[in-house]
């Protein structure tokens, strides 16, 4: 699934944040009902196998046997008990997933999965990733950033552009105009950087900076430094949520990289970069559908990149399968059954990277795993070893697109076992139960007032019975049983499989997807049932300085 948005709900005003932020990480655990609970930041999702072998013996050794992939595509070990912090520590800082014990909780970095795998791969982003990863760790100002401030580096695609990030780097076609007098910094001994040029936006404005590719990194950090400036008054953690009057915008990032040195052209209408078909295209694969397309009108201080291209055919980022990549090597990408892996599944992942692939393993965002490096052979023999293990392998399975939070008994605050029952409500053959109520927001249906209604399940074909799963629980959940999908209705176009379906224990709904959703919240009486759209977005998911145990 995708990050947790953060935007607030319309006309609402921003949180007082009068609190710490209490964002659980890898030094700083949460206490939860099911012991305490560990977030490891991946910066881009990436692992070596000797980082995901540390996870696998921090779960085993410590944990409950298991690892959660969150929505930014990191993992999270439950049920570790009151005394093993210093333990935890050590294996982390063996693997080398410690860099900088200060920064840990802020190395918040998501980015395209695929850059760099499918055939159509545009400029990897992953570089990117890597080099602002070590300026955060070496930036004293950056220590004060919430754990919960986002940095989204996207490869051209879209998958990741439109969720949620805090400052967002979008790399743009070849042959685009970057910015004069930019260099090549790389210097010597240092890894190659992406050329071209890139944008920069910030939270939700819809200008943005294109900037040369060598200085993306930097770039990225400096427009974080100037959220913290406007930030110091109000105590905000996150872009949206500086207060009326106050926002930061492109243009006052623009001052700050010139005064550090970085070029950087504005861009009135960011969408525009991308055009209007790669929008739509990348709102699908958010799950979202083209309503949720952004407009592109737009009246630009610089060119767009490609107004008039054809979109490239890429690779969808959430969908299970082999991808193919233009020099004859192969990736798998996998899914986690609501987003949780036992420690021999997670062992088998990573017997697959280091026996058959180039070492190496990327979370997703959709809390996948996607595994690079594979022969054509091996990648089909080893995904049907996968499919066997119980992890979602084609974009048919039933498991695909729902997604849980942790419910009980791992949240008290959850009214009920929301994985058991979504396992039983795949298991039957809806995703969705029949509710005690059905609207379409969550948060504020005035602001959509047109009627929507749930669609119908969506067929099942031969060979897609539900792939192996978390067991369901006998005893169900607040309300019915879970039944077939509500009946389609005249604004329902897509099948119900095509928006991701979450369910919830409670309303602060962790974890939740971006876009448009379909929301299962459990309540006193039982199962509401909601669509949510971008214009109409949910409750805040958690309270001011709660903390955010599934985000």
């Amino acid at each position: 699934m995708p990050p947790s948005p953060s935007t607030r709900p319309h006309g609402s005003e921003p949180p007082i944040r009068d609190r710490g932020d209490a964002c659980p990480g890898a030094l700083r655990l949460h206490s939860a009902a099911d012991g305490h609970l560990a977030r490891v930041r991946l910066p881009a999702g990436d692992l070596t196998v000797r980082q995901a072998e540390a996870l696998a013996d921090a779960a085993d050794r410590l944990g409950d046997g298991h690892l959660s992939l969150t929505s930014r595509g990191n993992a999270e070990l439950r049920g570790l008990p009151d005394d093993c912090g210093g333990r935890l520590a050590a294996l982390l800082r063996d693997a080398g997933l410690l860099p900088s014990e200060r920064h840990e909780r802020i190395r918040n970095i998501l980015a395209s999965p695929l850059a760099g795998l499918d055939r159509h791969t545009p400029s990897d982003v992953r570089l990117w990733a890597r080099e602002l990863d070590g300026l955060l760790c070496t930036s004293e100002s950056a220590t004060a950033l919430s754990g919960r401030f986002l940095f989204v580096l996207d490869d051209g695609r879209g998958d990741v552009a439109a969720l949620g990030g805090d400052v967002s780097l979008v790399a743009e076609p070849a042959g685009t105009e970057a910015p004069a007098d930019h260099g090549d910094r790389s210097g010597t001994g240092q890894p190659a950087r992406p050329g071209g040029s890139a944008l920069l936006r910030v939270g939700d404005d819809p200008a943005a900076l294109r900037i040369a590719g060598p200085d993306a990194p930097r770039a990225a950090l400096t427009a974080a430094e100037a959220f913290l400036s406007a930030a110091e008054a109000s105590g905000a953690w996150r872009v949206r949520e500086l207060p009326a009057g106050h926002g930061l915008t492109a243009r006052a990032v623009a001052e700050r990289l010139r005064g550090a040195g970085v070029e950087c052209v504005l861009v009135a209408g960011a969408t525009d970069v991308v055009g209007a078909a790669d929008v739509a295209a990348a709102a699908q694969v958010a799950g979202a559908g083209t309503e949720a397309a952004p407009s592109t009108k737009a009246v630009a201080e610089a060119p767009a990149a490609n107004e008039a291209s054809t979109p490239t055919p890429y690779a969808d980022s959430s969908a299970p399968g082999i991808i193919e990549g233009g020099d004859g090597a192969h990736a798998l990408s996998v899914l986690a059954p609501l987003g949780r892996l036992s420690v021999a599944q997670w062992r088998l992942l990573v017997a697959v990277a280091a026996a058959d692939g180039d070492g190496v393993l990327r979370l997703t965002p959709w809390r996948g795993i996607v595994i690079p490096g594979l022969s054509a052979d091996a990648a089909a023999a080893r995904l049907r070893e996968l499919a066997a293990a119980g992890l979602i392998t084609e974009p048919d399975s039933p498991w695909h697109r729902i997604g849980a939070c942790t419910g009980r008994p791992g949240c008290a605050k959850s009214l009920t076992d929301v994985r058991a029952d979504a396992t039983a409500a795949v298991t039957a053959g809806s995703p969705v139960p029949t509710p005690v109520s059905v609207s379409v927001s969550v948060s504020d249906p005035d602001t959509c007032p047109d009627p929507v209604h749930l669609p119908g399940k969506p067929e099942r074909g031969p060979g897609t019975e539900p792939e192996p799963g978390p067991k369901p629980n006998p005893e169900p959940g607040p309300g019915p049983k879970p039944q077939p999908g509500l009946e389609p209705g005249p604004d329902n176009s897509a099948p119900l499989h095509h928006l991701p379906v979450y369910w919830s224990g409670c309303e602060r709904r962790c974890g939740h997807p971006h876009g448009a959703w379909v929301d299962v919240l459990a309540t006193a009486d039982g199962y509401r049932v909601s669509v949510v759209r971008p214009k109409t977005p949910p409750a805040p998911a958690a309270p001011p300085g709660a903390p955010c145990p599934t985000s």
